[in-house]
């Protein structure tokens, strides 16, 4: 039996007159890393406020490792390490002082592993916070959200604004000490091509609403570019199928989910084609960008009727 980590259920939340986010359902499986994937403005960072209890919902239901966040959300926190992009740290500690600072705030707190943890991410311990590149500053805040020994990891773009060696190194890290170690992590992102080697699942975002989530491999293997003739593609013009298509001279590239029942029907038909794999943020750009606003709508609501599976 799966073991939810995470879960959204009709989630919706607006601040004023602007709905932030529409119907929000998905599930995250415990010892899973998965990929929170969305535009800026898509409504990423709400969604992982509520799961803190930072923010309340207007309608829905959240669990998180089987607790209400509004309702219990010291409970939520002490088993849950969170690091964020703009983390805000006291300047004038020095990186120890903060660490001993910290941990009466937890229970399960291990100073020993929080000093493990500095001397493996080279976390200068004795230099002042204020003093930090923006890379130490990361991987302070790493030792931070993971030195309680959190059930659950939540990351909310923490890499942006690091050098792409320092993205990298971070992205190491994080496959060393929580995917080694069976954490569960929930990582928001849009540094797609960097997400990709260490997503087991992901989730696209977008306006609010979730339109596709998934197994990375299983979505790799669904969504394909399709290149056809111009005529040919003409009987595609309706087909919901059809996430984004790009014409190039004489052809047509369509990018479709369920790849095999499209590329079976074209060999049935005899038609030339060609199959070209796509990347993650290939697949992103298809689904948040390739599509008019009435094409979102009717897939995000195909989406949501079929549960939070593949579809």
């Amino acid at each position: 039996m799966r073991e939810i980590a995470i879960e959204l259920q009709a989630v919706d939340k607006s601040f004023r007159n602007t709905q932030v986010l529409r119907g929000m359902t998905l599930q995250v499986e415990r010892g899973k890393t998965f990929a929170f994937l969305g535009r800026n403005g898509a409504g990423k960072t709400t969604a992982i406020r509520m799961l803190l209890g930072l923010l309340k919902r207007d309608d829905g239901a959240i669990r998180v490792l089987g607790i209400d966040p509004e309702m219990d959300p010291v409970a939520v926190r002490a088993s849950v390490g969170y690091l964020a992009e703009d983390q805000t740290m006291y300047g004038w500690m020095r990186c120890e002082e903060l660490l001993r600072f910290i941990a009466p705030f937890y229970p399960t707190w291990d100073h020993q592993l929080a000093l493990e943890y500095s001397r493996d991410f080279e976390v200068p311990l004795q230099t002042k916070i204020k003093h930090l590149s923006k890379g130490q500053n990361v991987r302070l805040g790493l030792v931070l959200a993971l030195a309680h020994r959190p059930e659950l990891v939540i990351l909310d773009d923490p890499a942006l604004g690091l050098d792409p060696i320092m993205r990298k190194q971070f992205n190491r890290d994080l496959i060393t000490h929580l995917q080694g170690e069976g954490r569960t992590v929930f990582y928001s992102s849009h540094l797609l091509y960097e997400v990709e080697p260490v997503a087991d699942e992901v989730a696209i975002l977008d306006e609010g609403q979730i339109v596709r989530q998934s197994e990375t491999e299983a979505l790799r293997s669904d969504v394909k570019q399709i290149i056809l003739s111009r005529e040919q593609t003409e009987r595609f013009a309706d087909d919901a199928r059809v996430l984004s298509r790009h014409a190039s001279g004489c052809d047509v590239a369509l990018t479709v989910a369920g790849a095999q029942s499209v590329v079976d029907q074209l060999q049935r038909e005899g038609m030339e084609h060609q199959v070209v794999d796509l990347n993650l943020d290939d697949i992103f750009e298809a689904y948040v960008i390739g599509r008019d606003e009435s094409q979102q709508e009717t897939i995000a609501a195909d989406y949501q009727s079929a549960g939070t599976g593949d579809v």
